[in-house]
């Protein structure tokens, strides 16, 4: 397989690191917008099938051109969302399968935001779901660790444990910390804050089975979930995410919600941060230049991928299933997957939140490759047979996930 990453930054370059071990890929081209980014990743991957090269994945047509001549099989998004739809586009229009971890963004209904959805997490992608099965490829949206591995999980319960599902809540939880200097605890969030600000920020969607989709208030419905493996009991709240518009479209649940485990102190800054307008991103006016408020917080916060030695703890993602079990008694169970930041730092010089969300789109592709995965069309991880992708993980990428009885 010839793969295109586009974006170097920090999940880009794990990607690669991760990419660099697996030998079903035949050559990696890593793209950036800074090509100074590019070819640091791809030095760091240490891999001679690995090249860096400068693209704007703002530039739908340039996309495509690459993709063309450099024969390439697969494209991975690994940018913000803001440059989902452009790479989209270019793969589509190239013919060549796509593969994202952030999916189209959304906007909120212009007059009732926190009951009614406006357009969707993804709804531009699946708009053009009939042009991807005519031209016979595969846009798999959404194969990160959320979204990602939380539907694959979410799939393998329905099909392995569950004989009706109740309820699929997604639970994402840490008891990570980063140090400053003096090896006190500093505010420094541990993946790009320009996505978190986004998904944070806007309306939290649910589903429900007889009432579709519909939004509600940021951070509500506060609950204490207990994580695994040491991590313990954290405050989780509604956040908007993919899965919450993946999990309905194939597979059958009463409801389907996703909390994040923020933490007071976080919340507390997204909300300082929107109440002074610095969530925007709408370019101001500064001296002779023009700047989106959001632009210039992301810039003045640590790069995560710069904090893994400063790092300490566990970060968990996995969804919690309740309903009847196979043998038609109540269940309620904890579907998981935990990384320890010793772990991968020592093992890929990754810090964990970053490697746990690269891993999952280098085993899709295995797949892909191999023929395991197939289809043709816009589809969601859970629209594929999990048992393969989780054997695969927790065998040869040597990262076990676990089931936690409620």
């Amino acid at each position: 397989m010839r793969l295109l990453i586009l974006g170097a930054g920090g999940v880009g370059s794990a990607v690669a690191k991760i990419a660099a071990r697996r030998p079903f890929l035949e050559h990696v081209l890593l793209a950036d917008y800074d090509l100074g980014r590019a070819q640091r990743a791809a030095g760091a991957a240490a891999d001679p099938r690995m090249a860096a090269i400068r693209l704007d994945a703002s530039d739908s047509a340039a996309i495509s051109r690459l993709l063309t001549e450099q024969r390439i099989d697969a494209v991975l998004g690994a940018t913000d969302p803001r440059f989902t739809m452009p790479i989209f586009r270019a793969a589509l229009a190239a013919g060549v399968h796509y593969l994202d971890m952030a999916m189209s963004l959304s906007r909120p209904h212009p007059r009732d935001p926190f009951s009614r959805t406006g357009v969707k997490l993804g709804d531009e992608q699946f708009a053009l779901a009939a042009d991807w099965e005519r031209a016979g490829k595969l846009a798999l949206v959404g194969i990160g660790v959320e979204p990602g591995l939380s539907d694959v999980l979410a799939r393998y319960a329905s099909d392995h444990l569950f004989s009706e599902i109740d309820q699929l809540g997604v639970r994402d939880g840490a008891n990570l910390e980063v140090l400053d200097d003096h090896g006190r605890p500093m505010f420094a969030p541990t993946f790009s804050i320009w996505t978190t600000i986004e998904e944070c920020l806007n309306p939290p969607v649910i589903w429900e089975a007889g009432r579709g989709w519909y939004t509600t208030e940021p951070f509500s419905e506060p609950e204490i979930f207990d994580f695994p493996d040491g991590i313990g009991p954290v405050e989780c709240v509604n956040v908007e995410h993919e899965e919450v518009l993946l999990m309905p479209r194939w597979l059958k649940a009463g409801r389907v919600d996703f909390k994040y485990g923020l933490g007071a102190e976080f919340i507390g800054v997204l909300r300082t941060l929107h109440q002074l307008g610095l969530d925007s991103t709408v370019p101001l006016q500064v001296g002779g230049v023009r700047v989106s408020p959001r632009d210039v917080v992301a810039a003045a916060l640590p790069d995560p991928a710069q904090l893994g030695d400063r790092m300490r703890g566990k970060t968990c993602a996995g969804v919690w299933v309740r309903g009847l079990g196979l043998d038609g008694r109540p269940r309620s169970s904890y579907l998981y997957h935990v990384v320890d930041n010793e772990w991968s730092m020592a093992e890929y010089g990754c810090q964990a939140v970053l490697w746990q969300t690269a891993v999952n789109p280098v085993v899709a592709l295995e797949l892909i490759a191999g023929g395991v995965w197939s289809g043709a069309g816009v589809l969601g991880p859970e629209a594929f047979d999990a048992a393969p992708f989780l054997d695969l993980l927790a065998g040869d990428y040597g990262s076990p996930w676990g089931i936690s009885e409620r």
